[in-house]
């Protein structure tokens, strides 16, 4: 059964921050709250967790997997960002953005796009997330919690302990974050391509 985490929104309690890291270090699955909605998150090199996420989303080989990274320093160690792409990143951070990029060596194999070597990356704007992130010292590998054959994604946490109570380690929850995923933009050609539009403003990579 998955642990039931409750936390302050803007005060998240340390004791119970650190009890999700611990999971997580430990080979846990995870749902957590971000700036857009429910997310999956597992330990950067947990194949178990990842391969946990693609059964619950039923993901194929060409699904891109996001790095949630606490902040840009974070971020710079697993993507190679040009000067004209990491301006347009930097003033888009934190926030509900996606960013697809080349990665470097520091991304396990398991999380690339196979014929691109890209990975997604992110810098949420979310204060549990980023306590979260704080303790655990690494990124999160993450997908958002939308289930097979629904439209939206689960938006109520005792819901989600509820349906993937034997499939997660941990739900943790910090009240209701939405529905609207992030927008995800691949910069990969070194060019913005607006792949989903979601919670983020698109203006500026038009």
């Amino acid at each position: 059964m998955a642990k039931y985490i409750d936390v302050h929104p803007d005060n998240p309690q340390p004791r119970a921050i650190g009890q999700v890291a611990e999971s997580i270090r430990q080979g846990g699955l995870i749902v957590y709250p971000t700036d857009s909605c429910f997310a999956l998150g597992c330990q950067l090199g947990s194949r178990d967790g990842i391969e946990r996420i693609r059964t619950i989303r039923r993901l194929d080989d060409r699904h891109h997997f996001t790095l949630v990274c606490q902040n840009f320093a974070q971020l710079g160690q697993f993507v190679h960002v040009d000067n004209d792409v990491f301006r347009a990143v930097k003033a888009s951070t934190p926030g509900s953005y996606t960013f697809i990029l080349p990665a470097t060596r520091e991304v396990p194999r398991k999380l690339l796009h196979p014929k691109k070597r890209t990975v997604g990356v992110r810098i949420p704007d979310h204060k549990v997330v980023q306590a979260l992130l704080a303790e655990l010292g690494e990124p999160l590998v993450s997908s958002t919690l939308l289930l097979p054959d629904e439209e939206e994604p689960l938006t109520q946490g005792w819901e989600i302990k509820e349906r993937l109570d034997h499939q997660v380690d941990a739900v943790l929850d910090s009240g209701d974050c939405g529905t609207e995923p992030t927008t995800v933009i691949d910069f990969s050609s070194g060019e913005a391509e607006i792949i989903r539009k979601g919670a983020g403003d698109i203006s500026r990579f038009e």
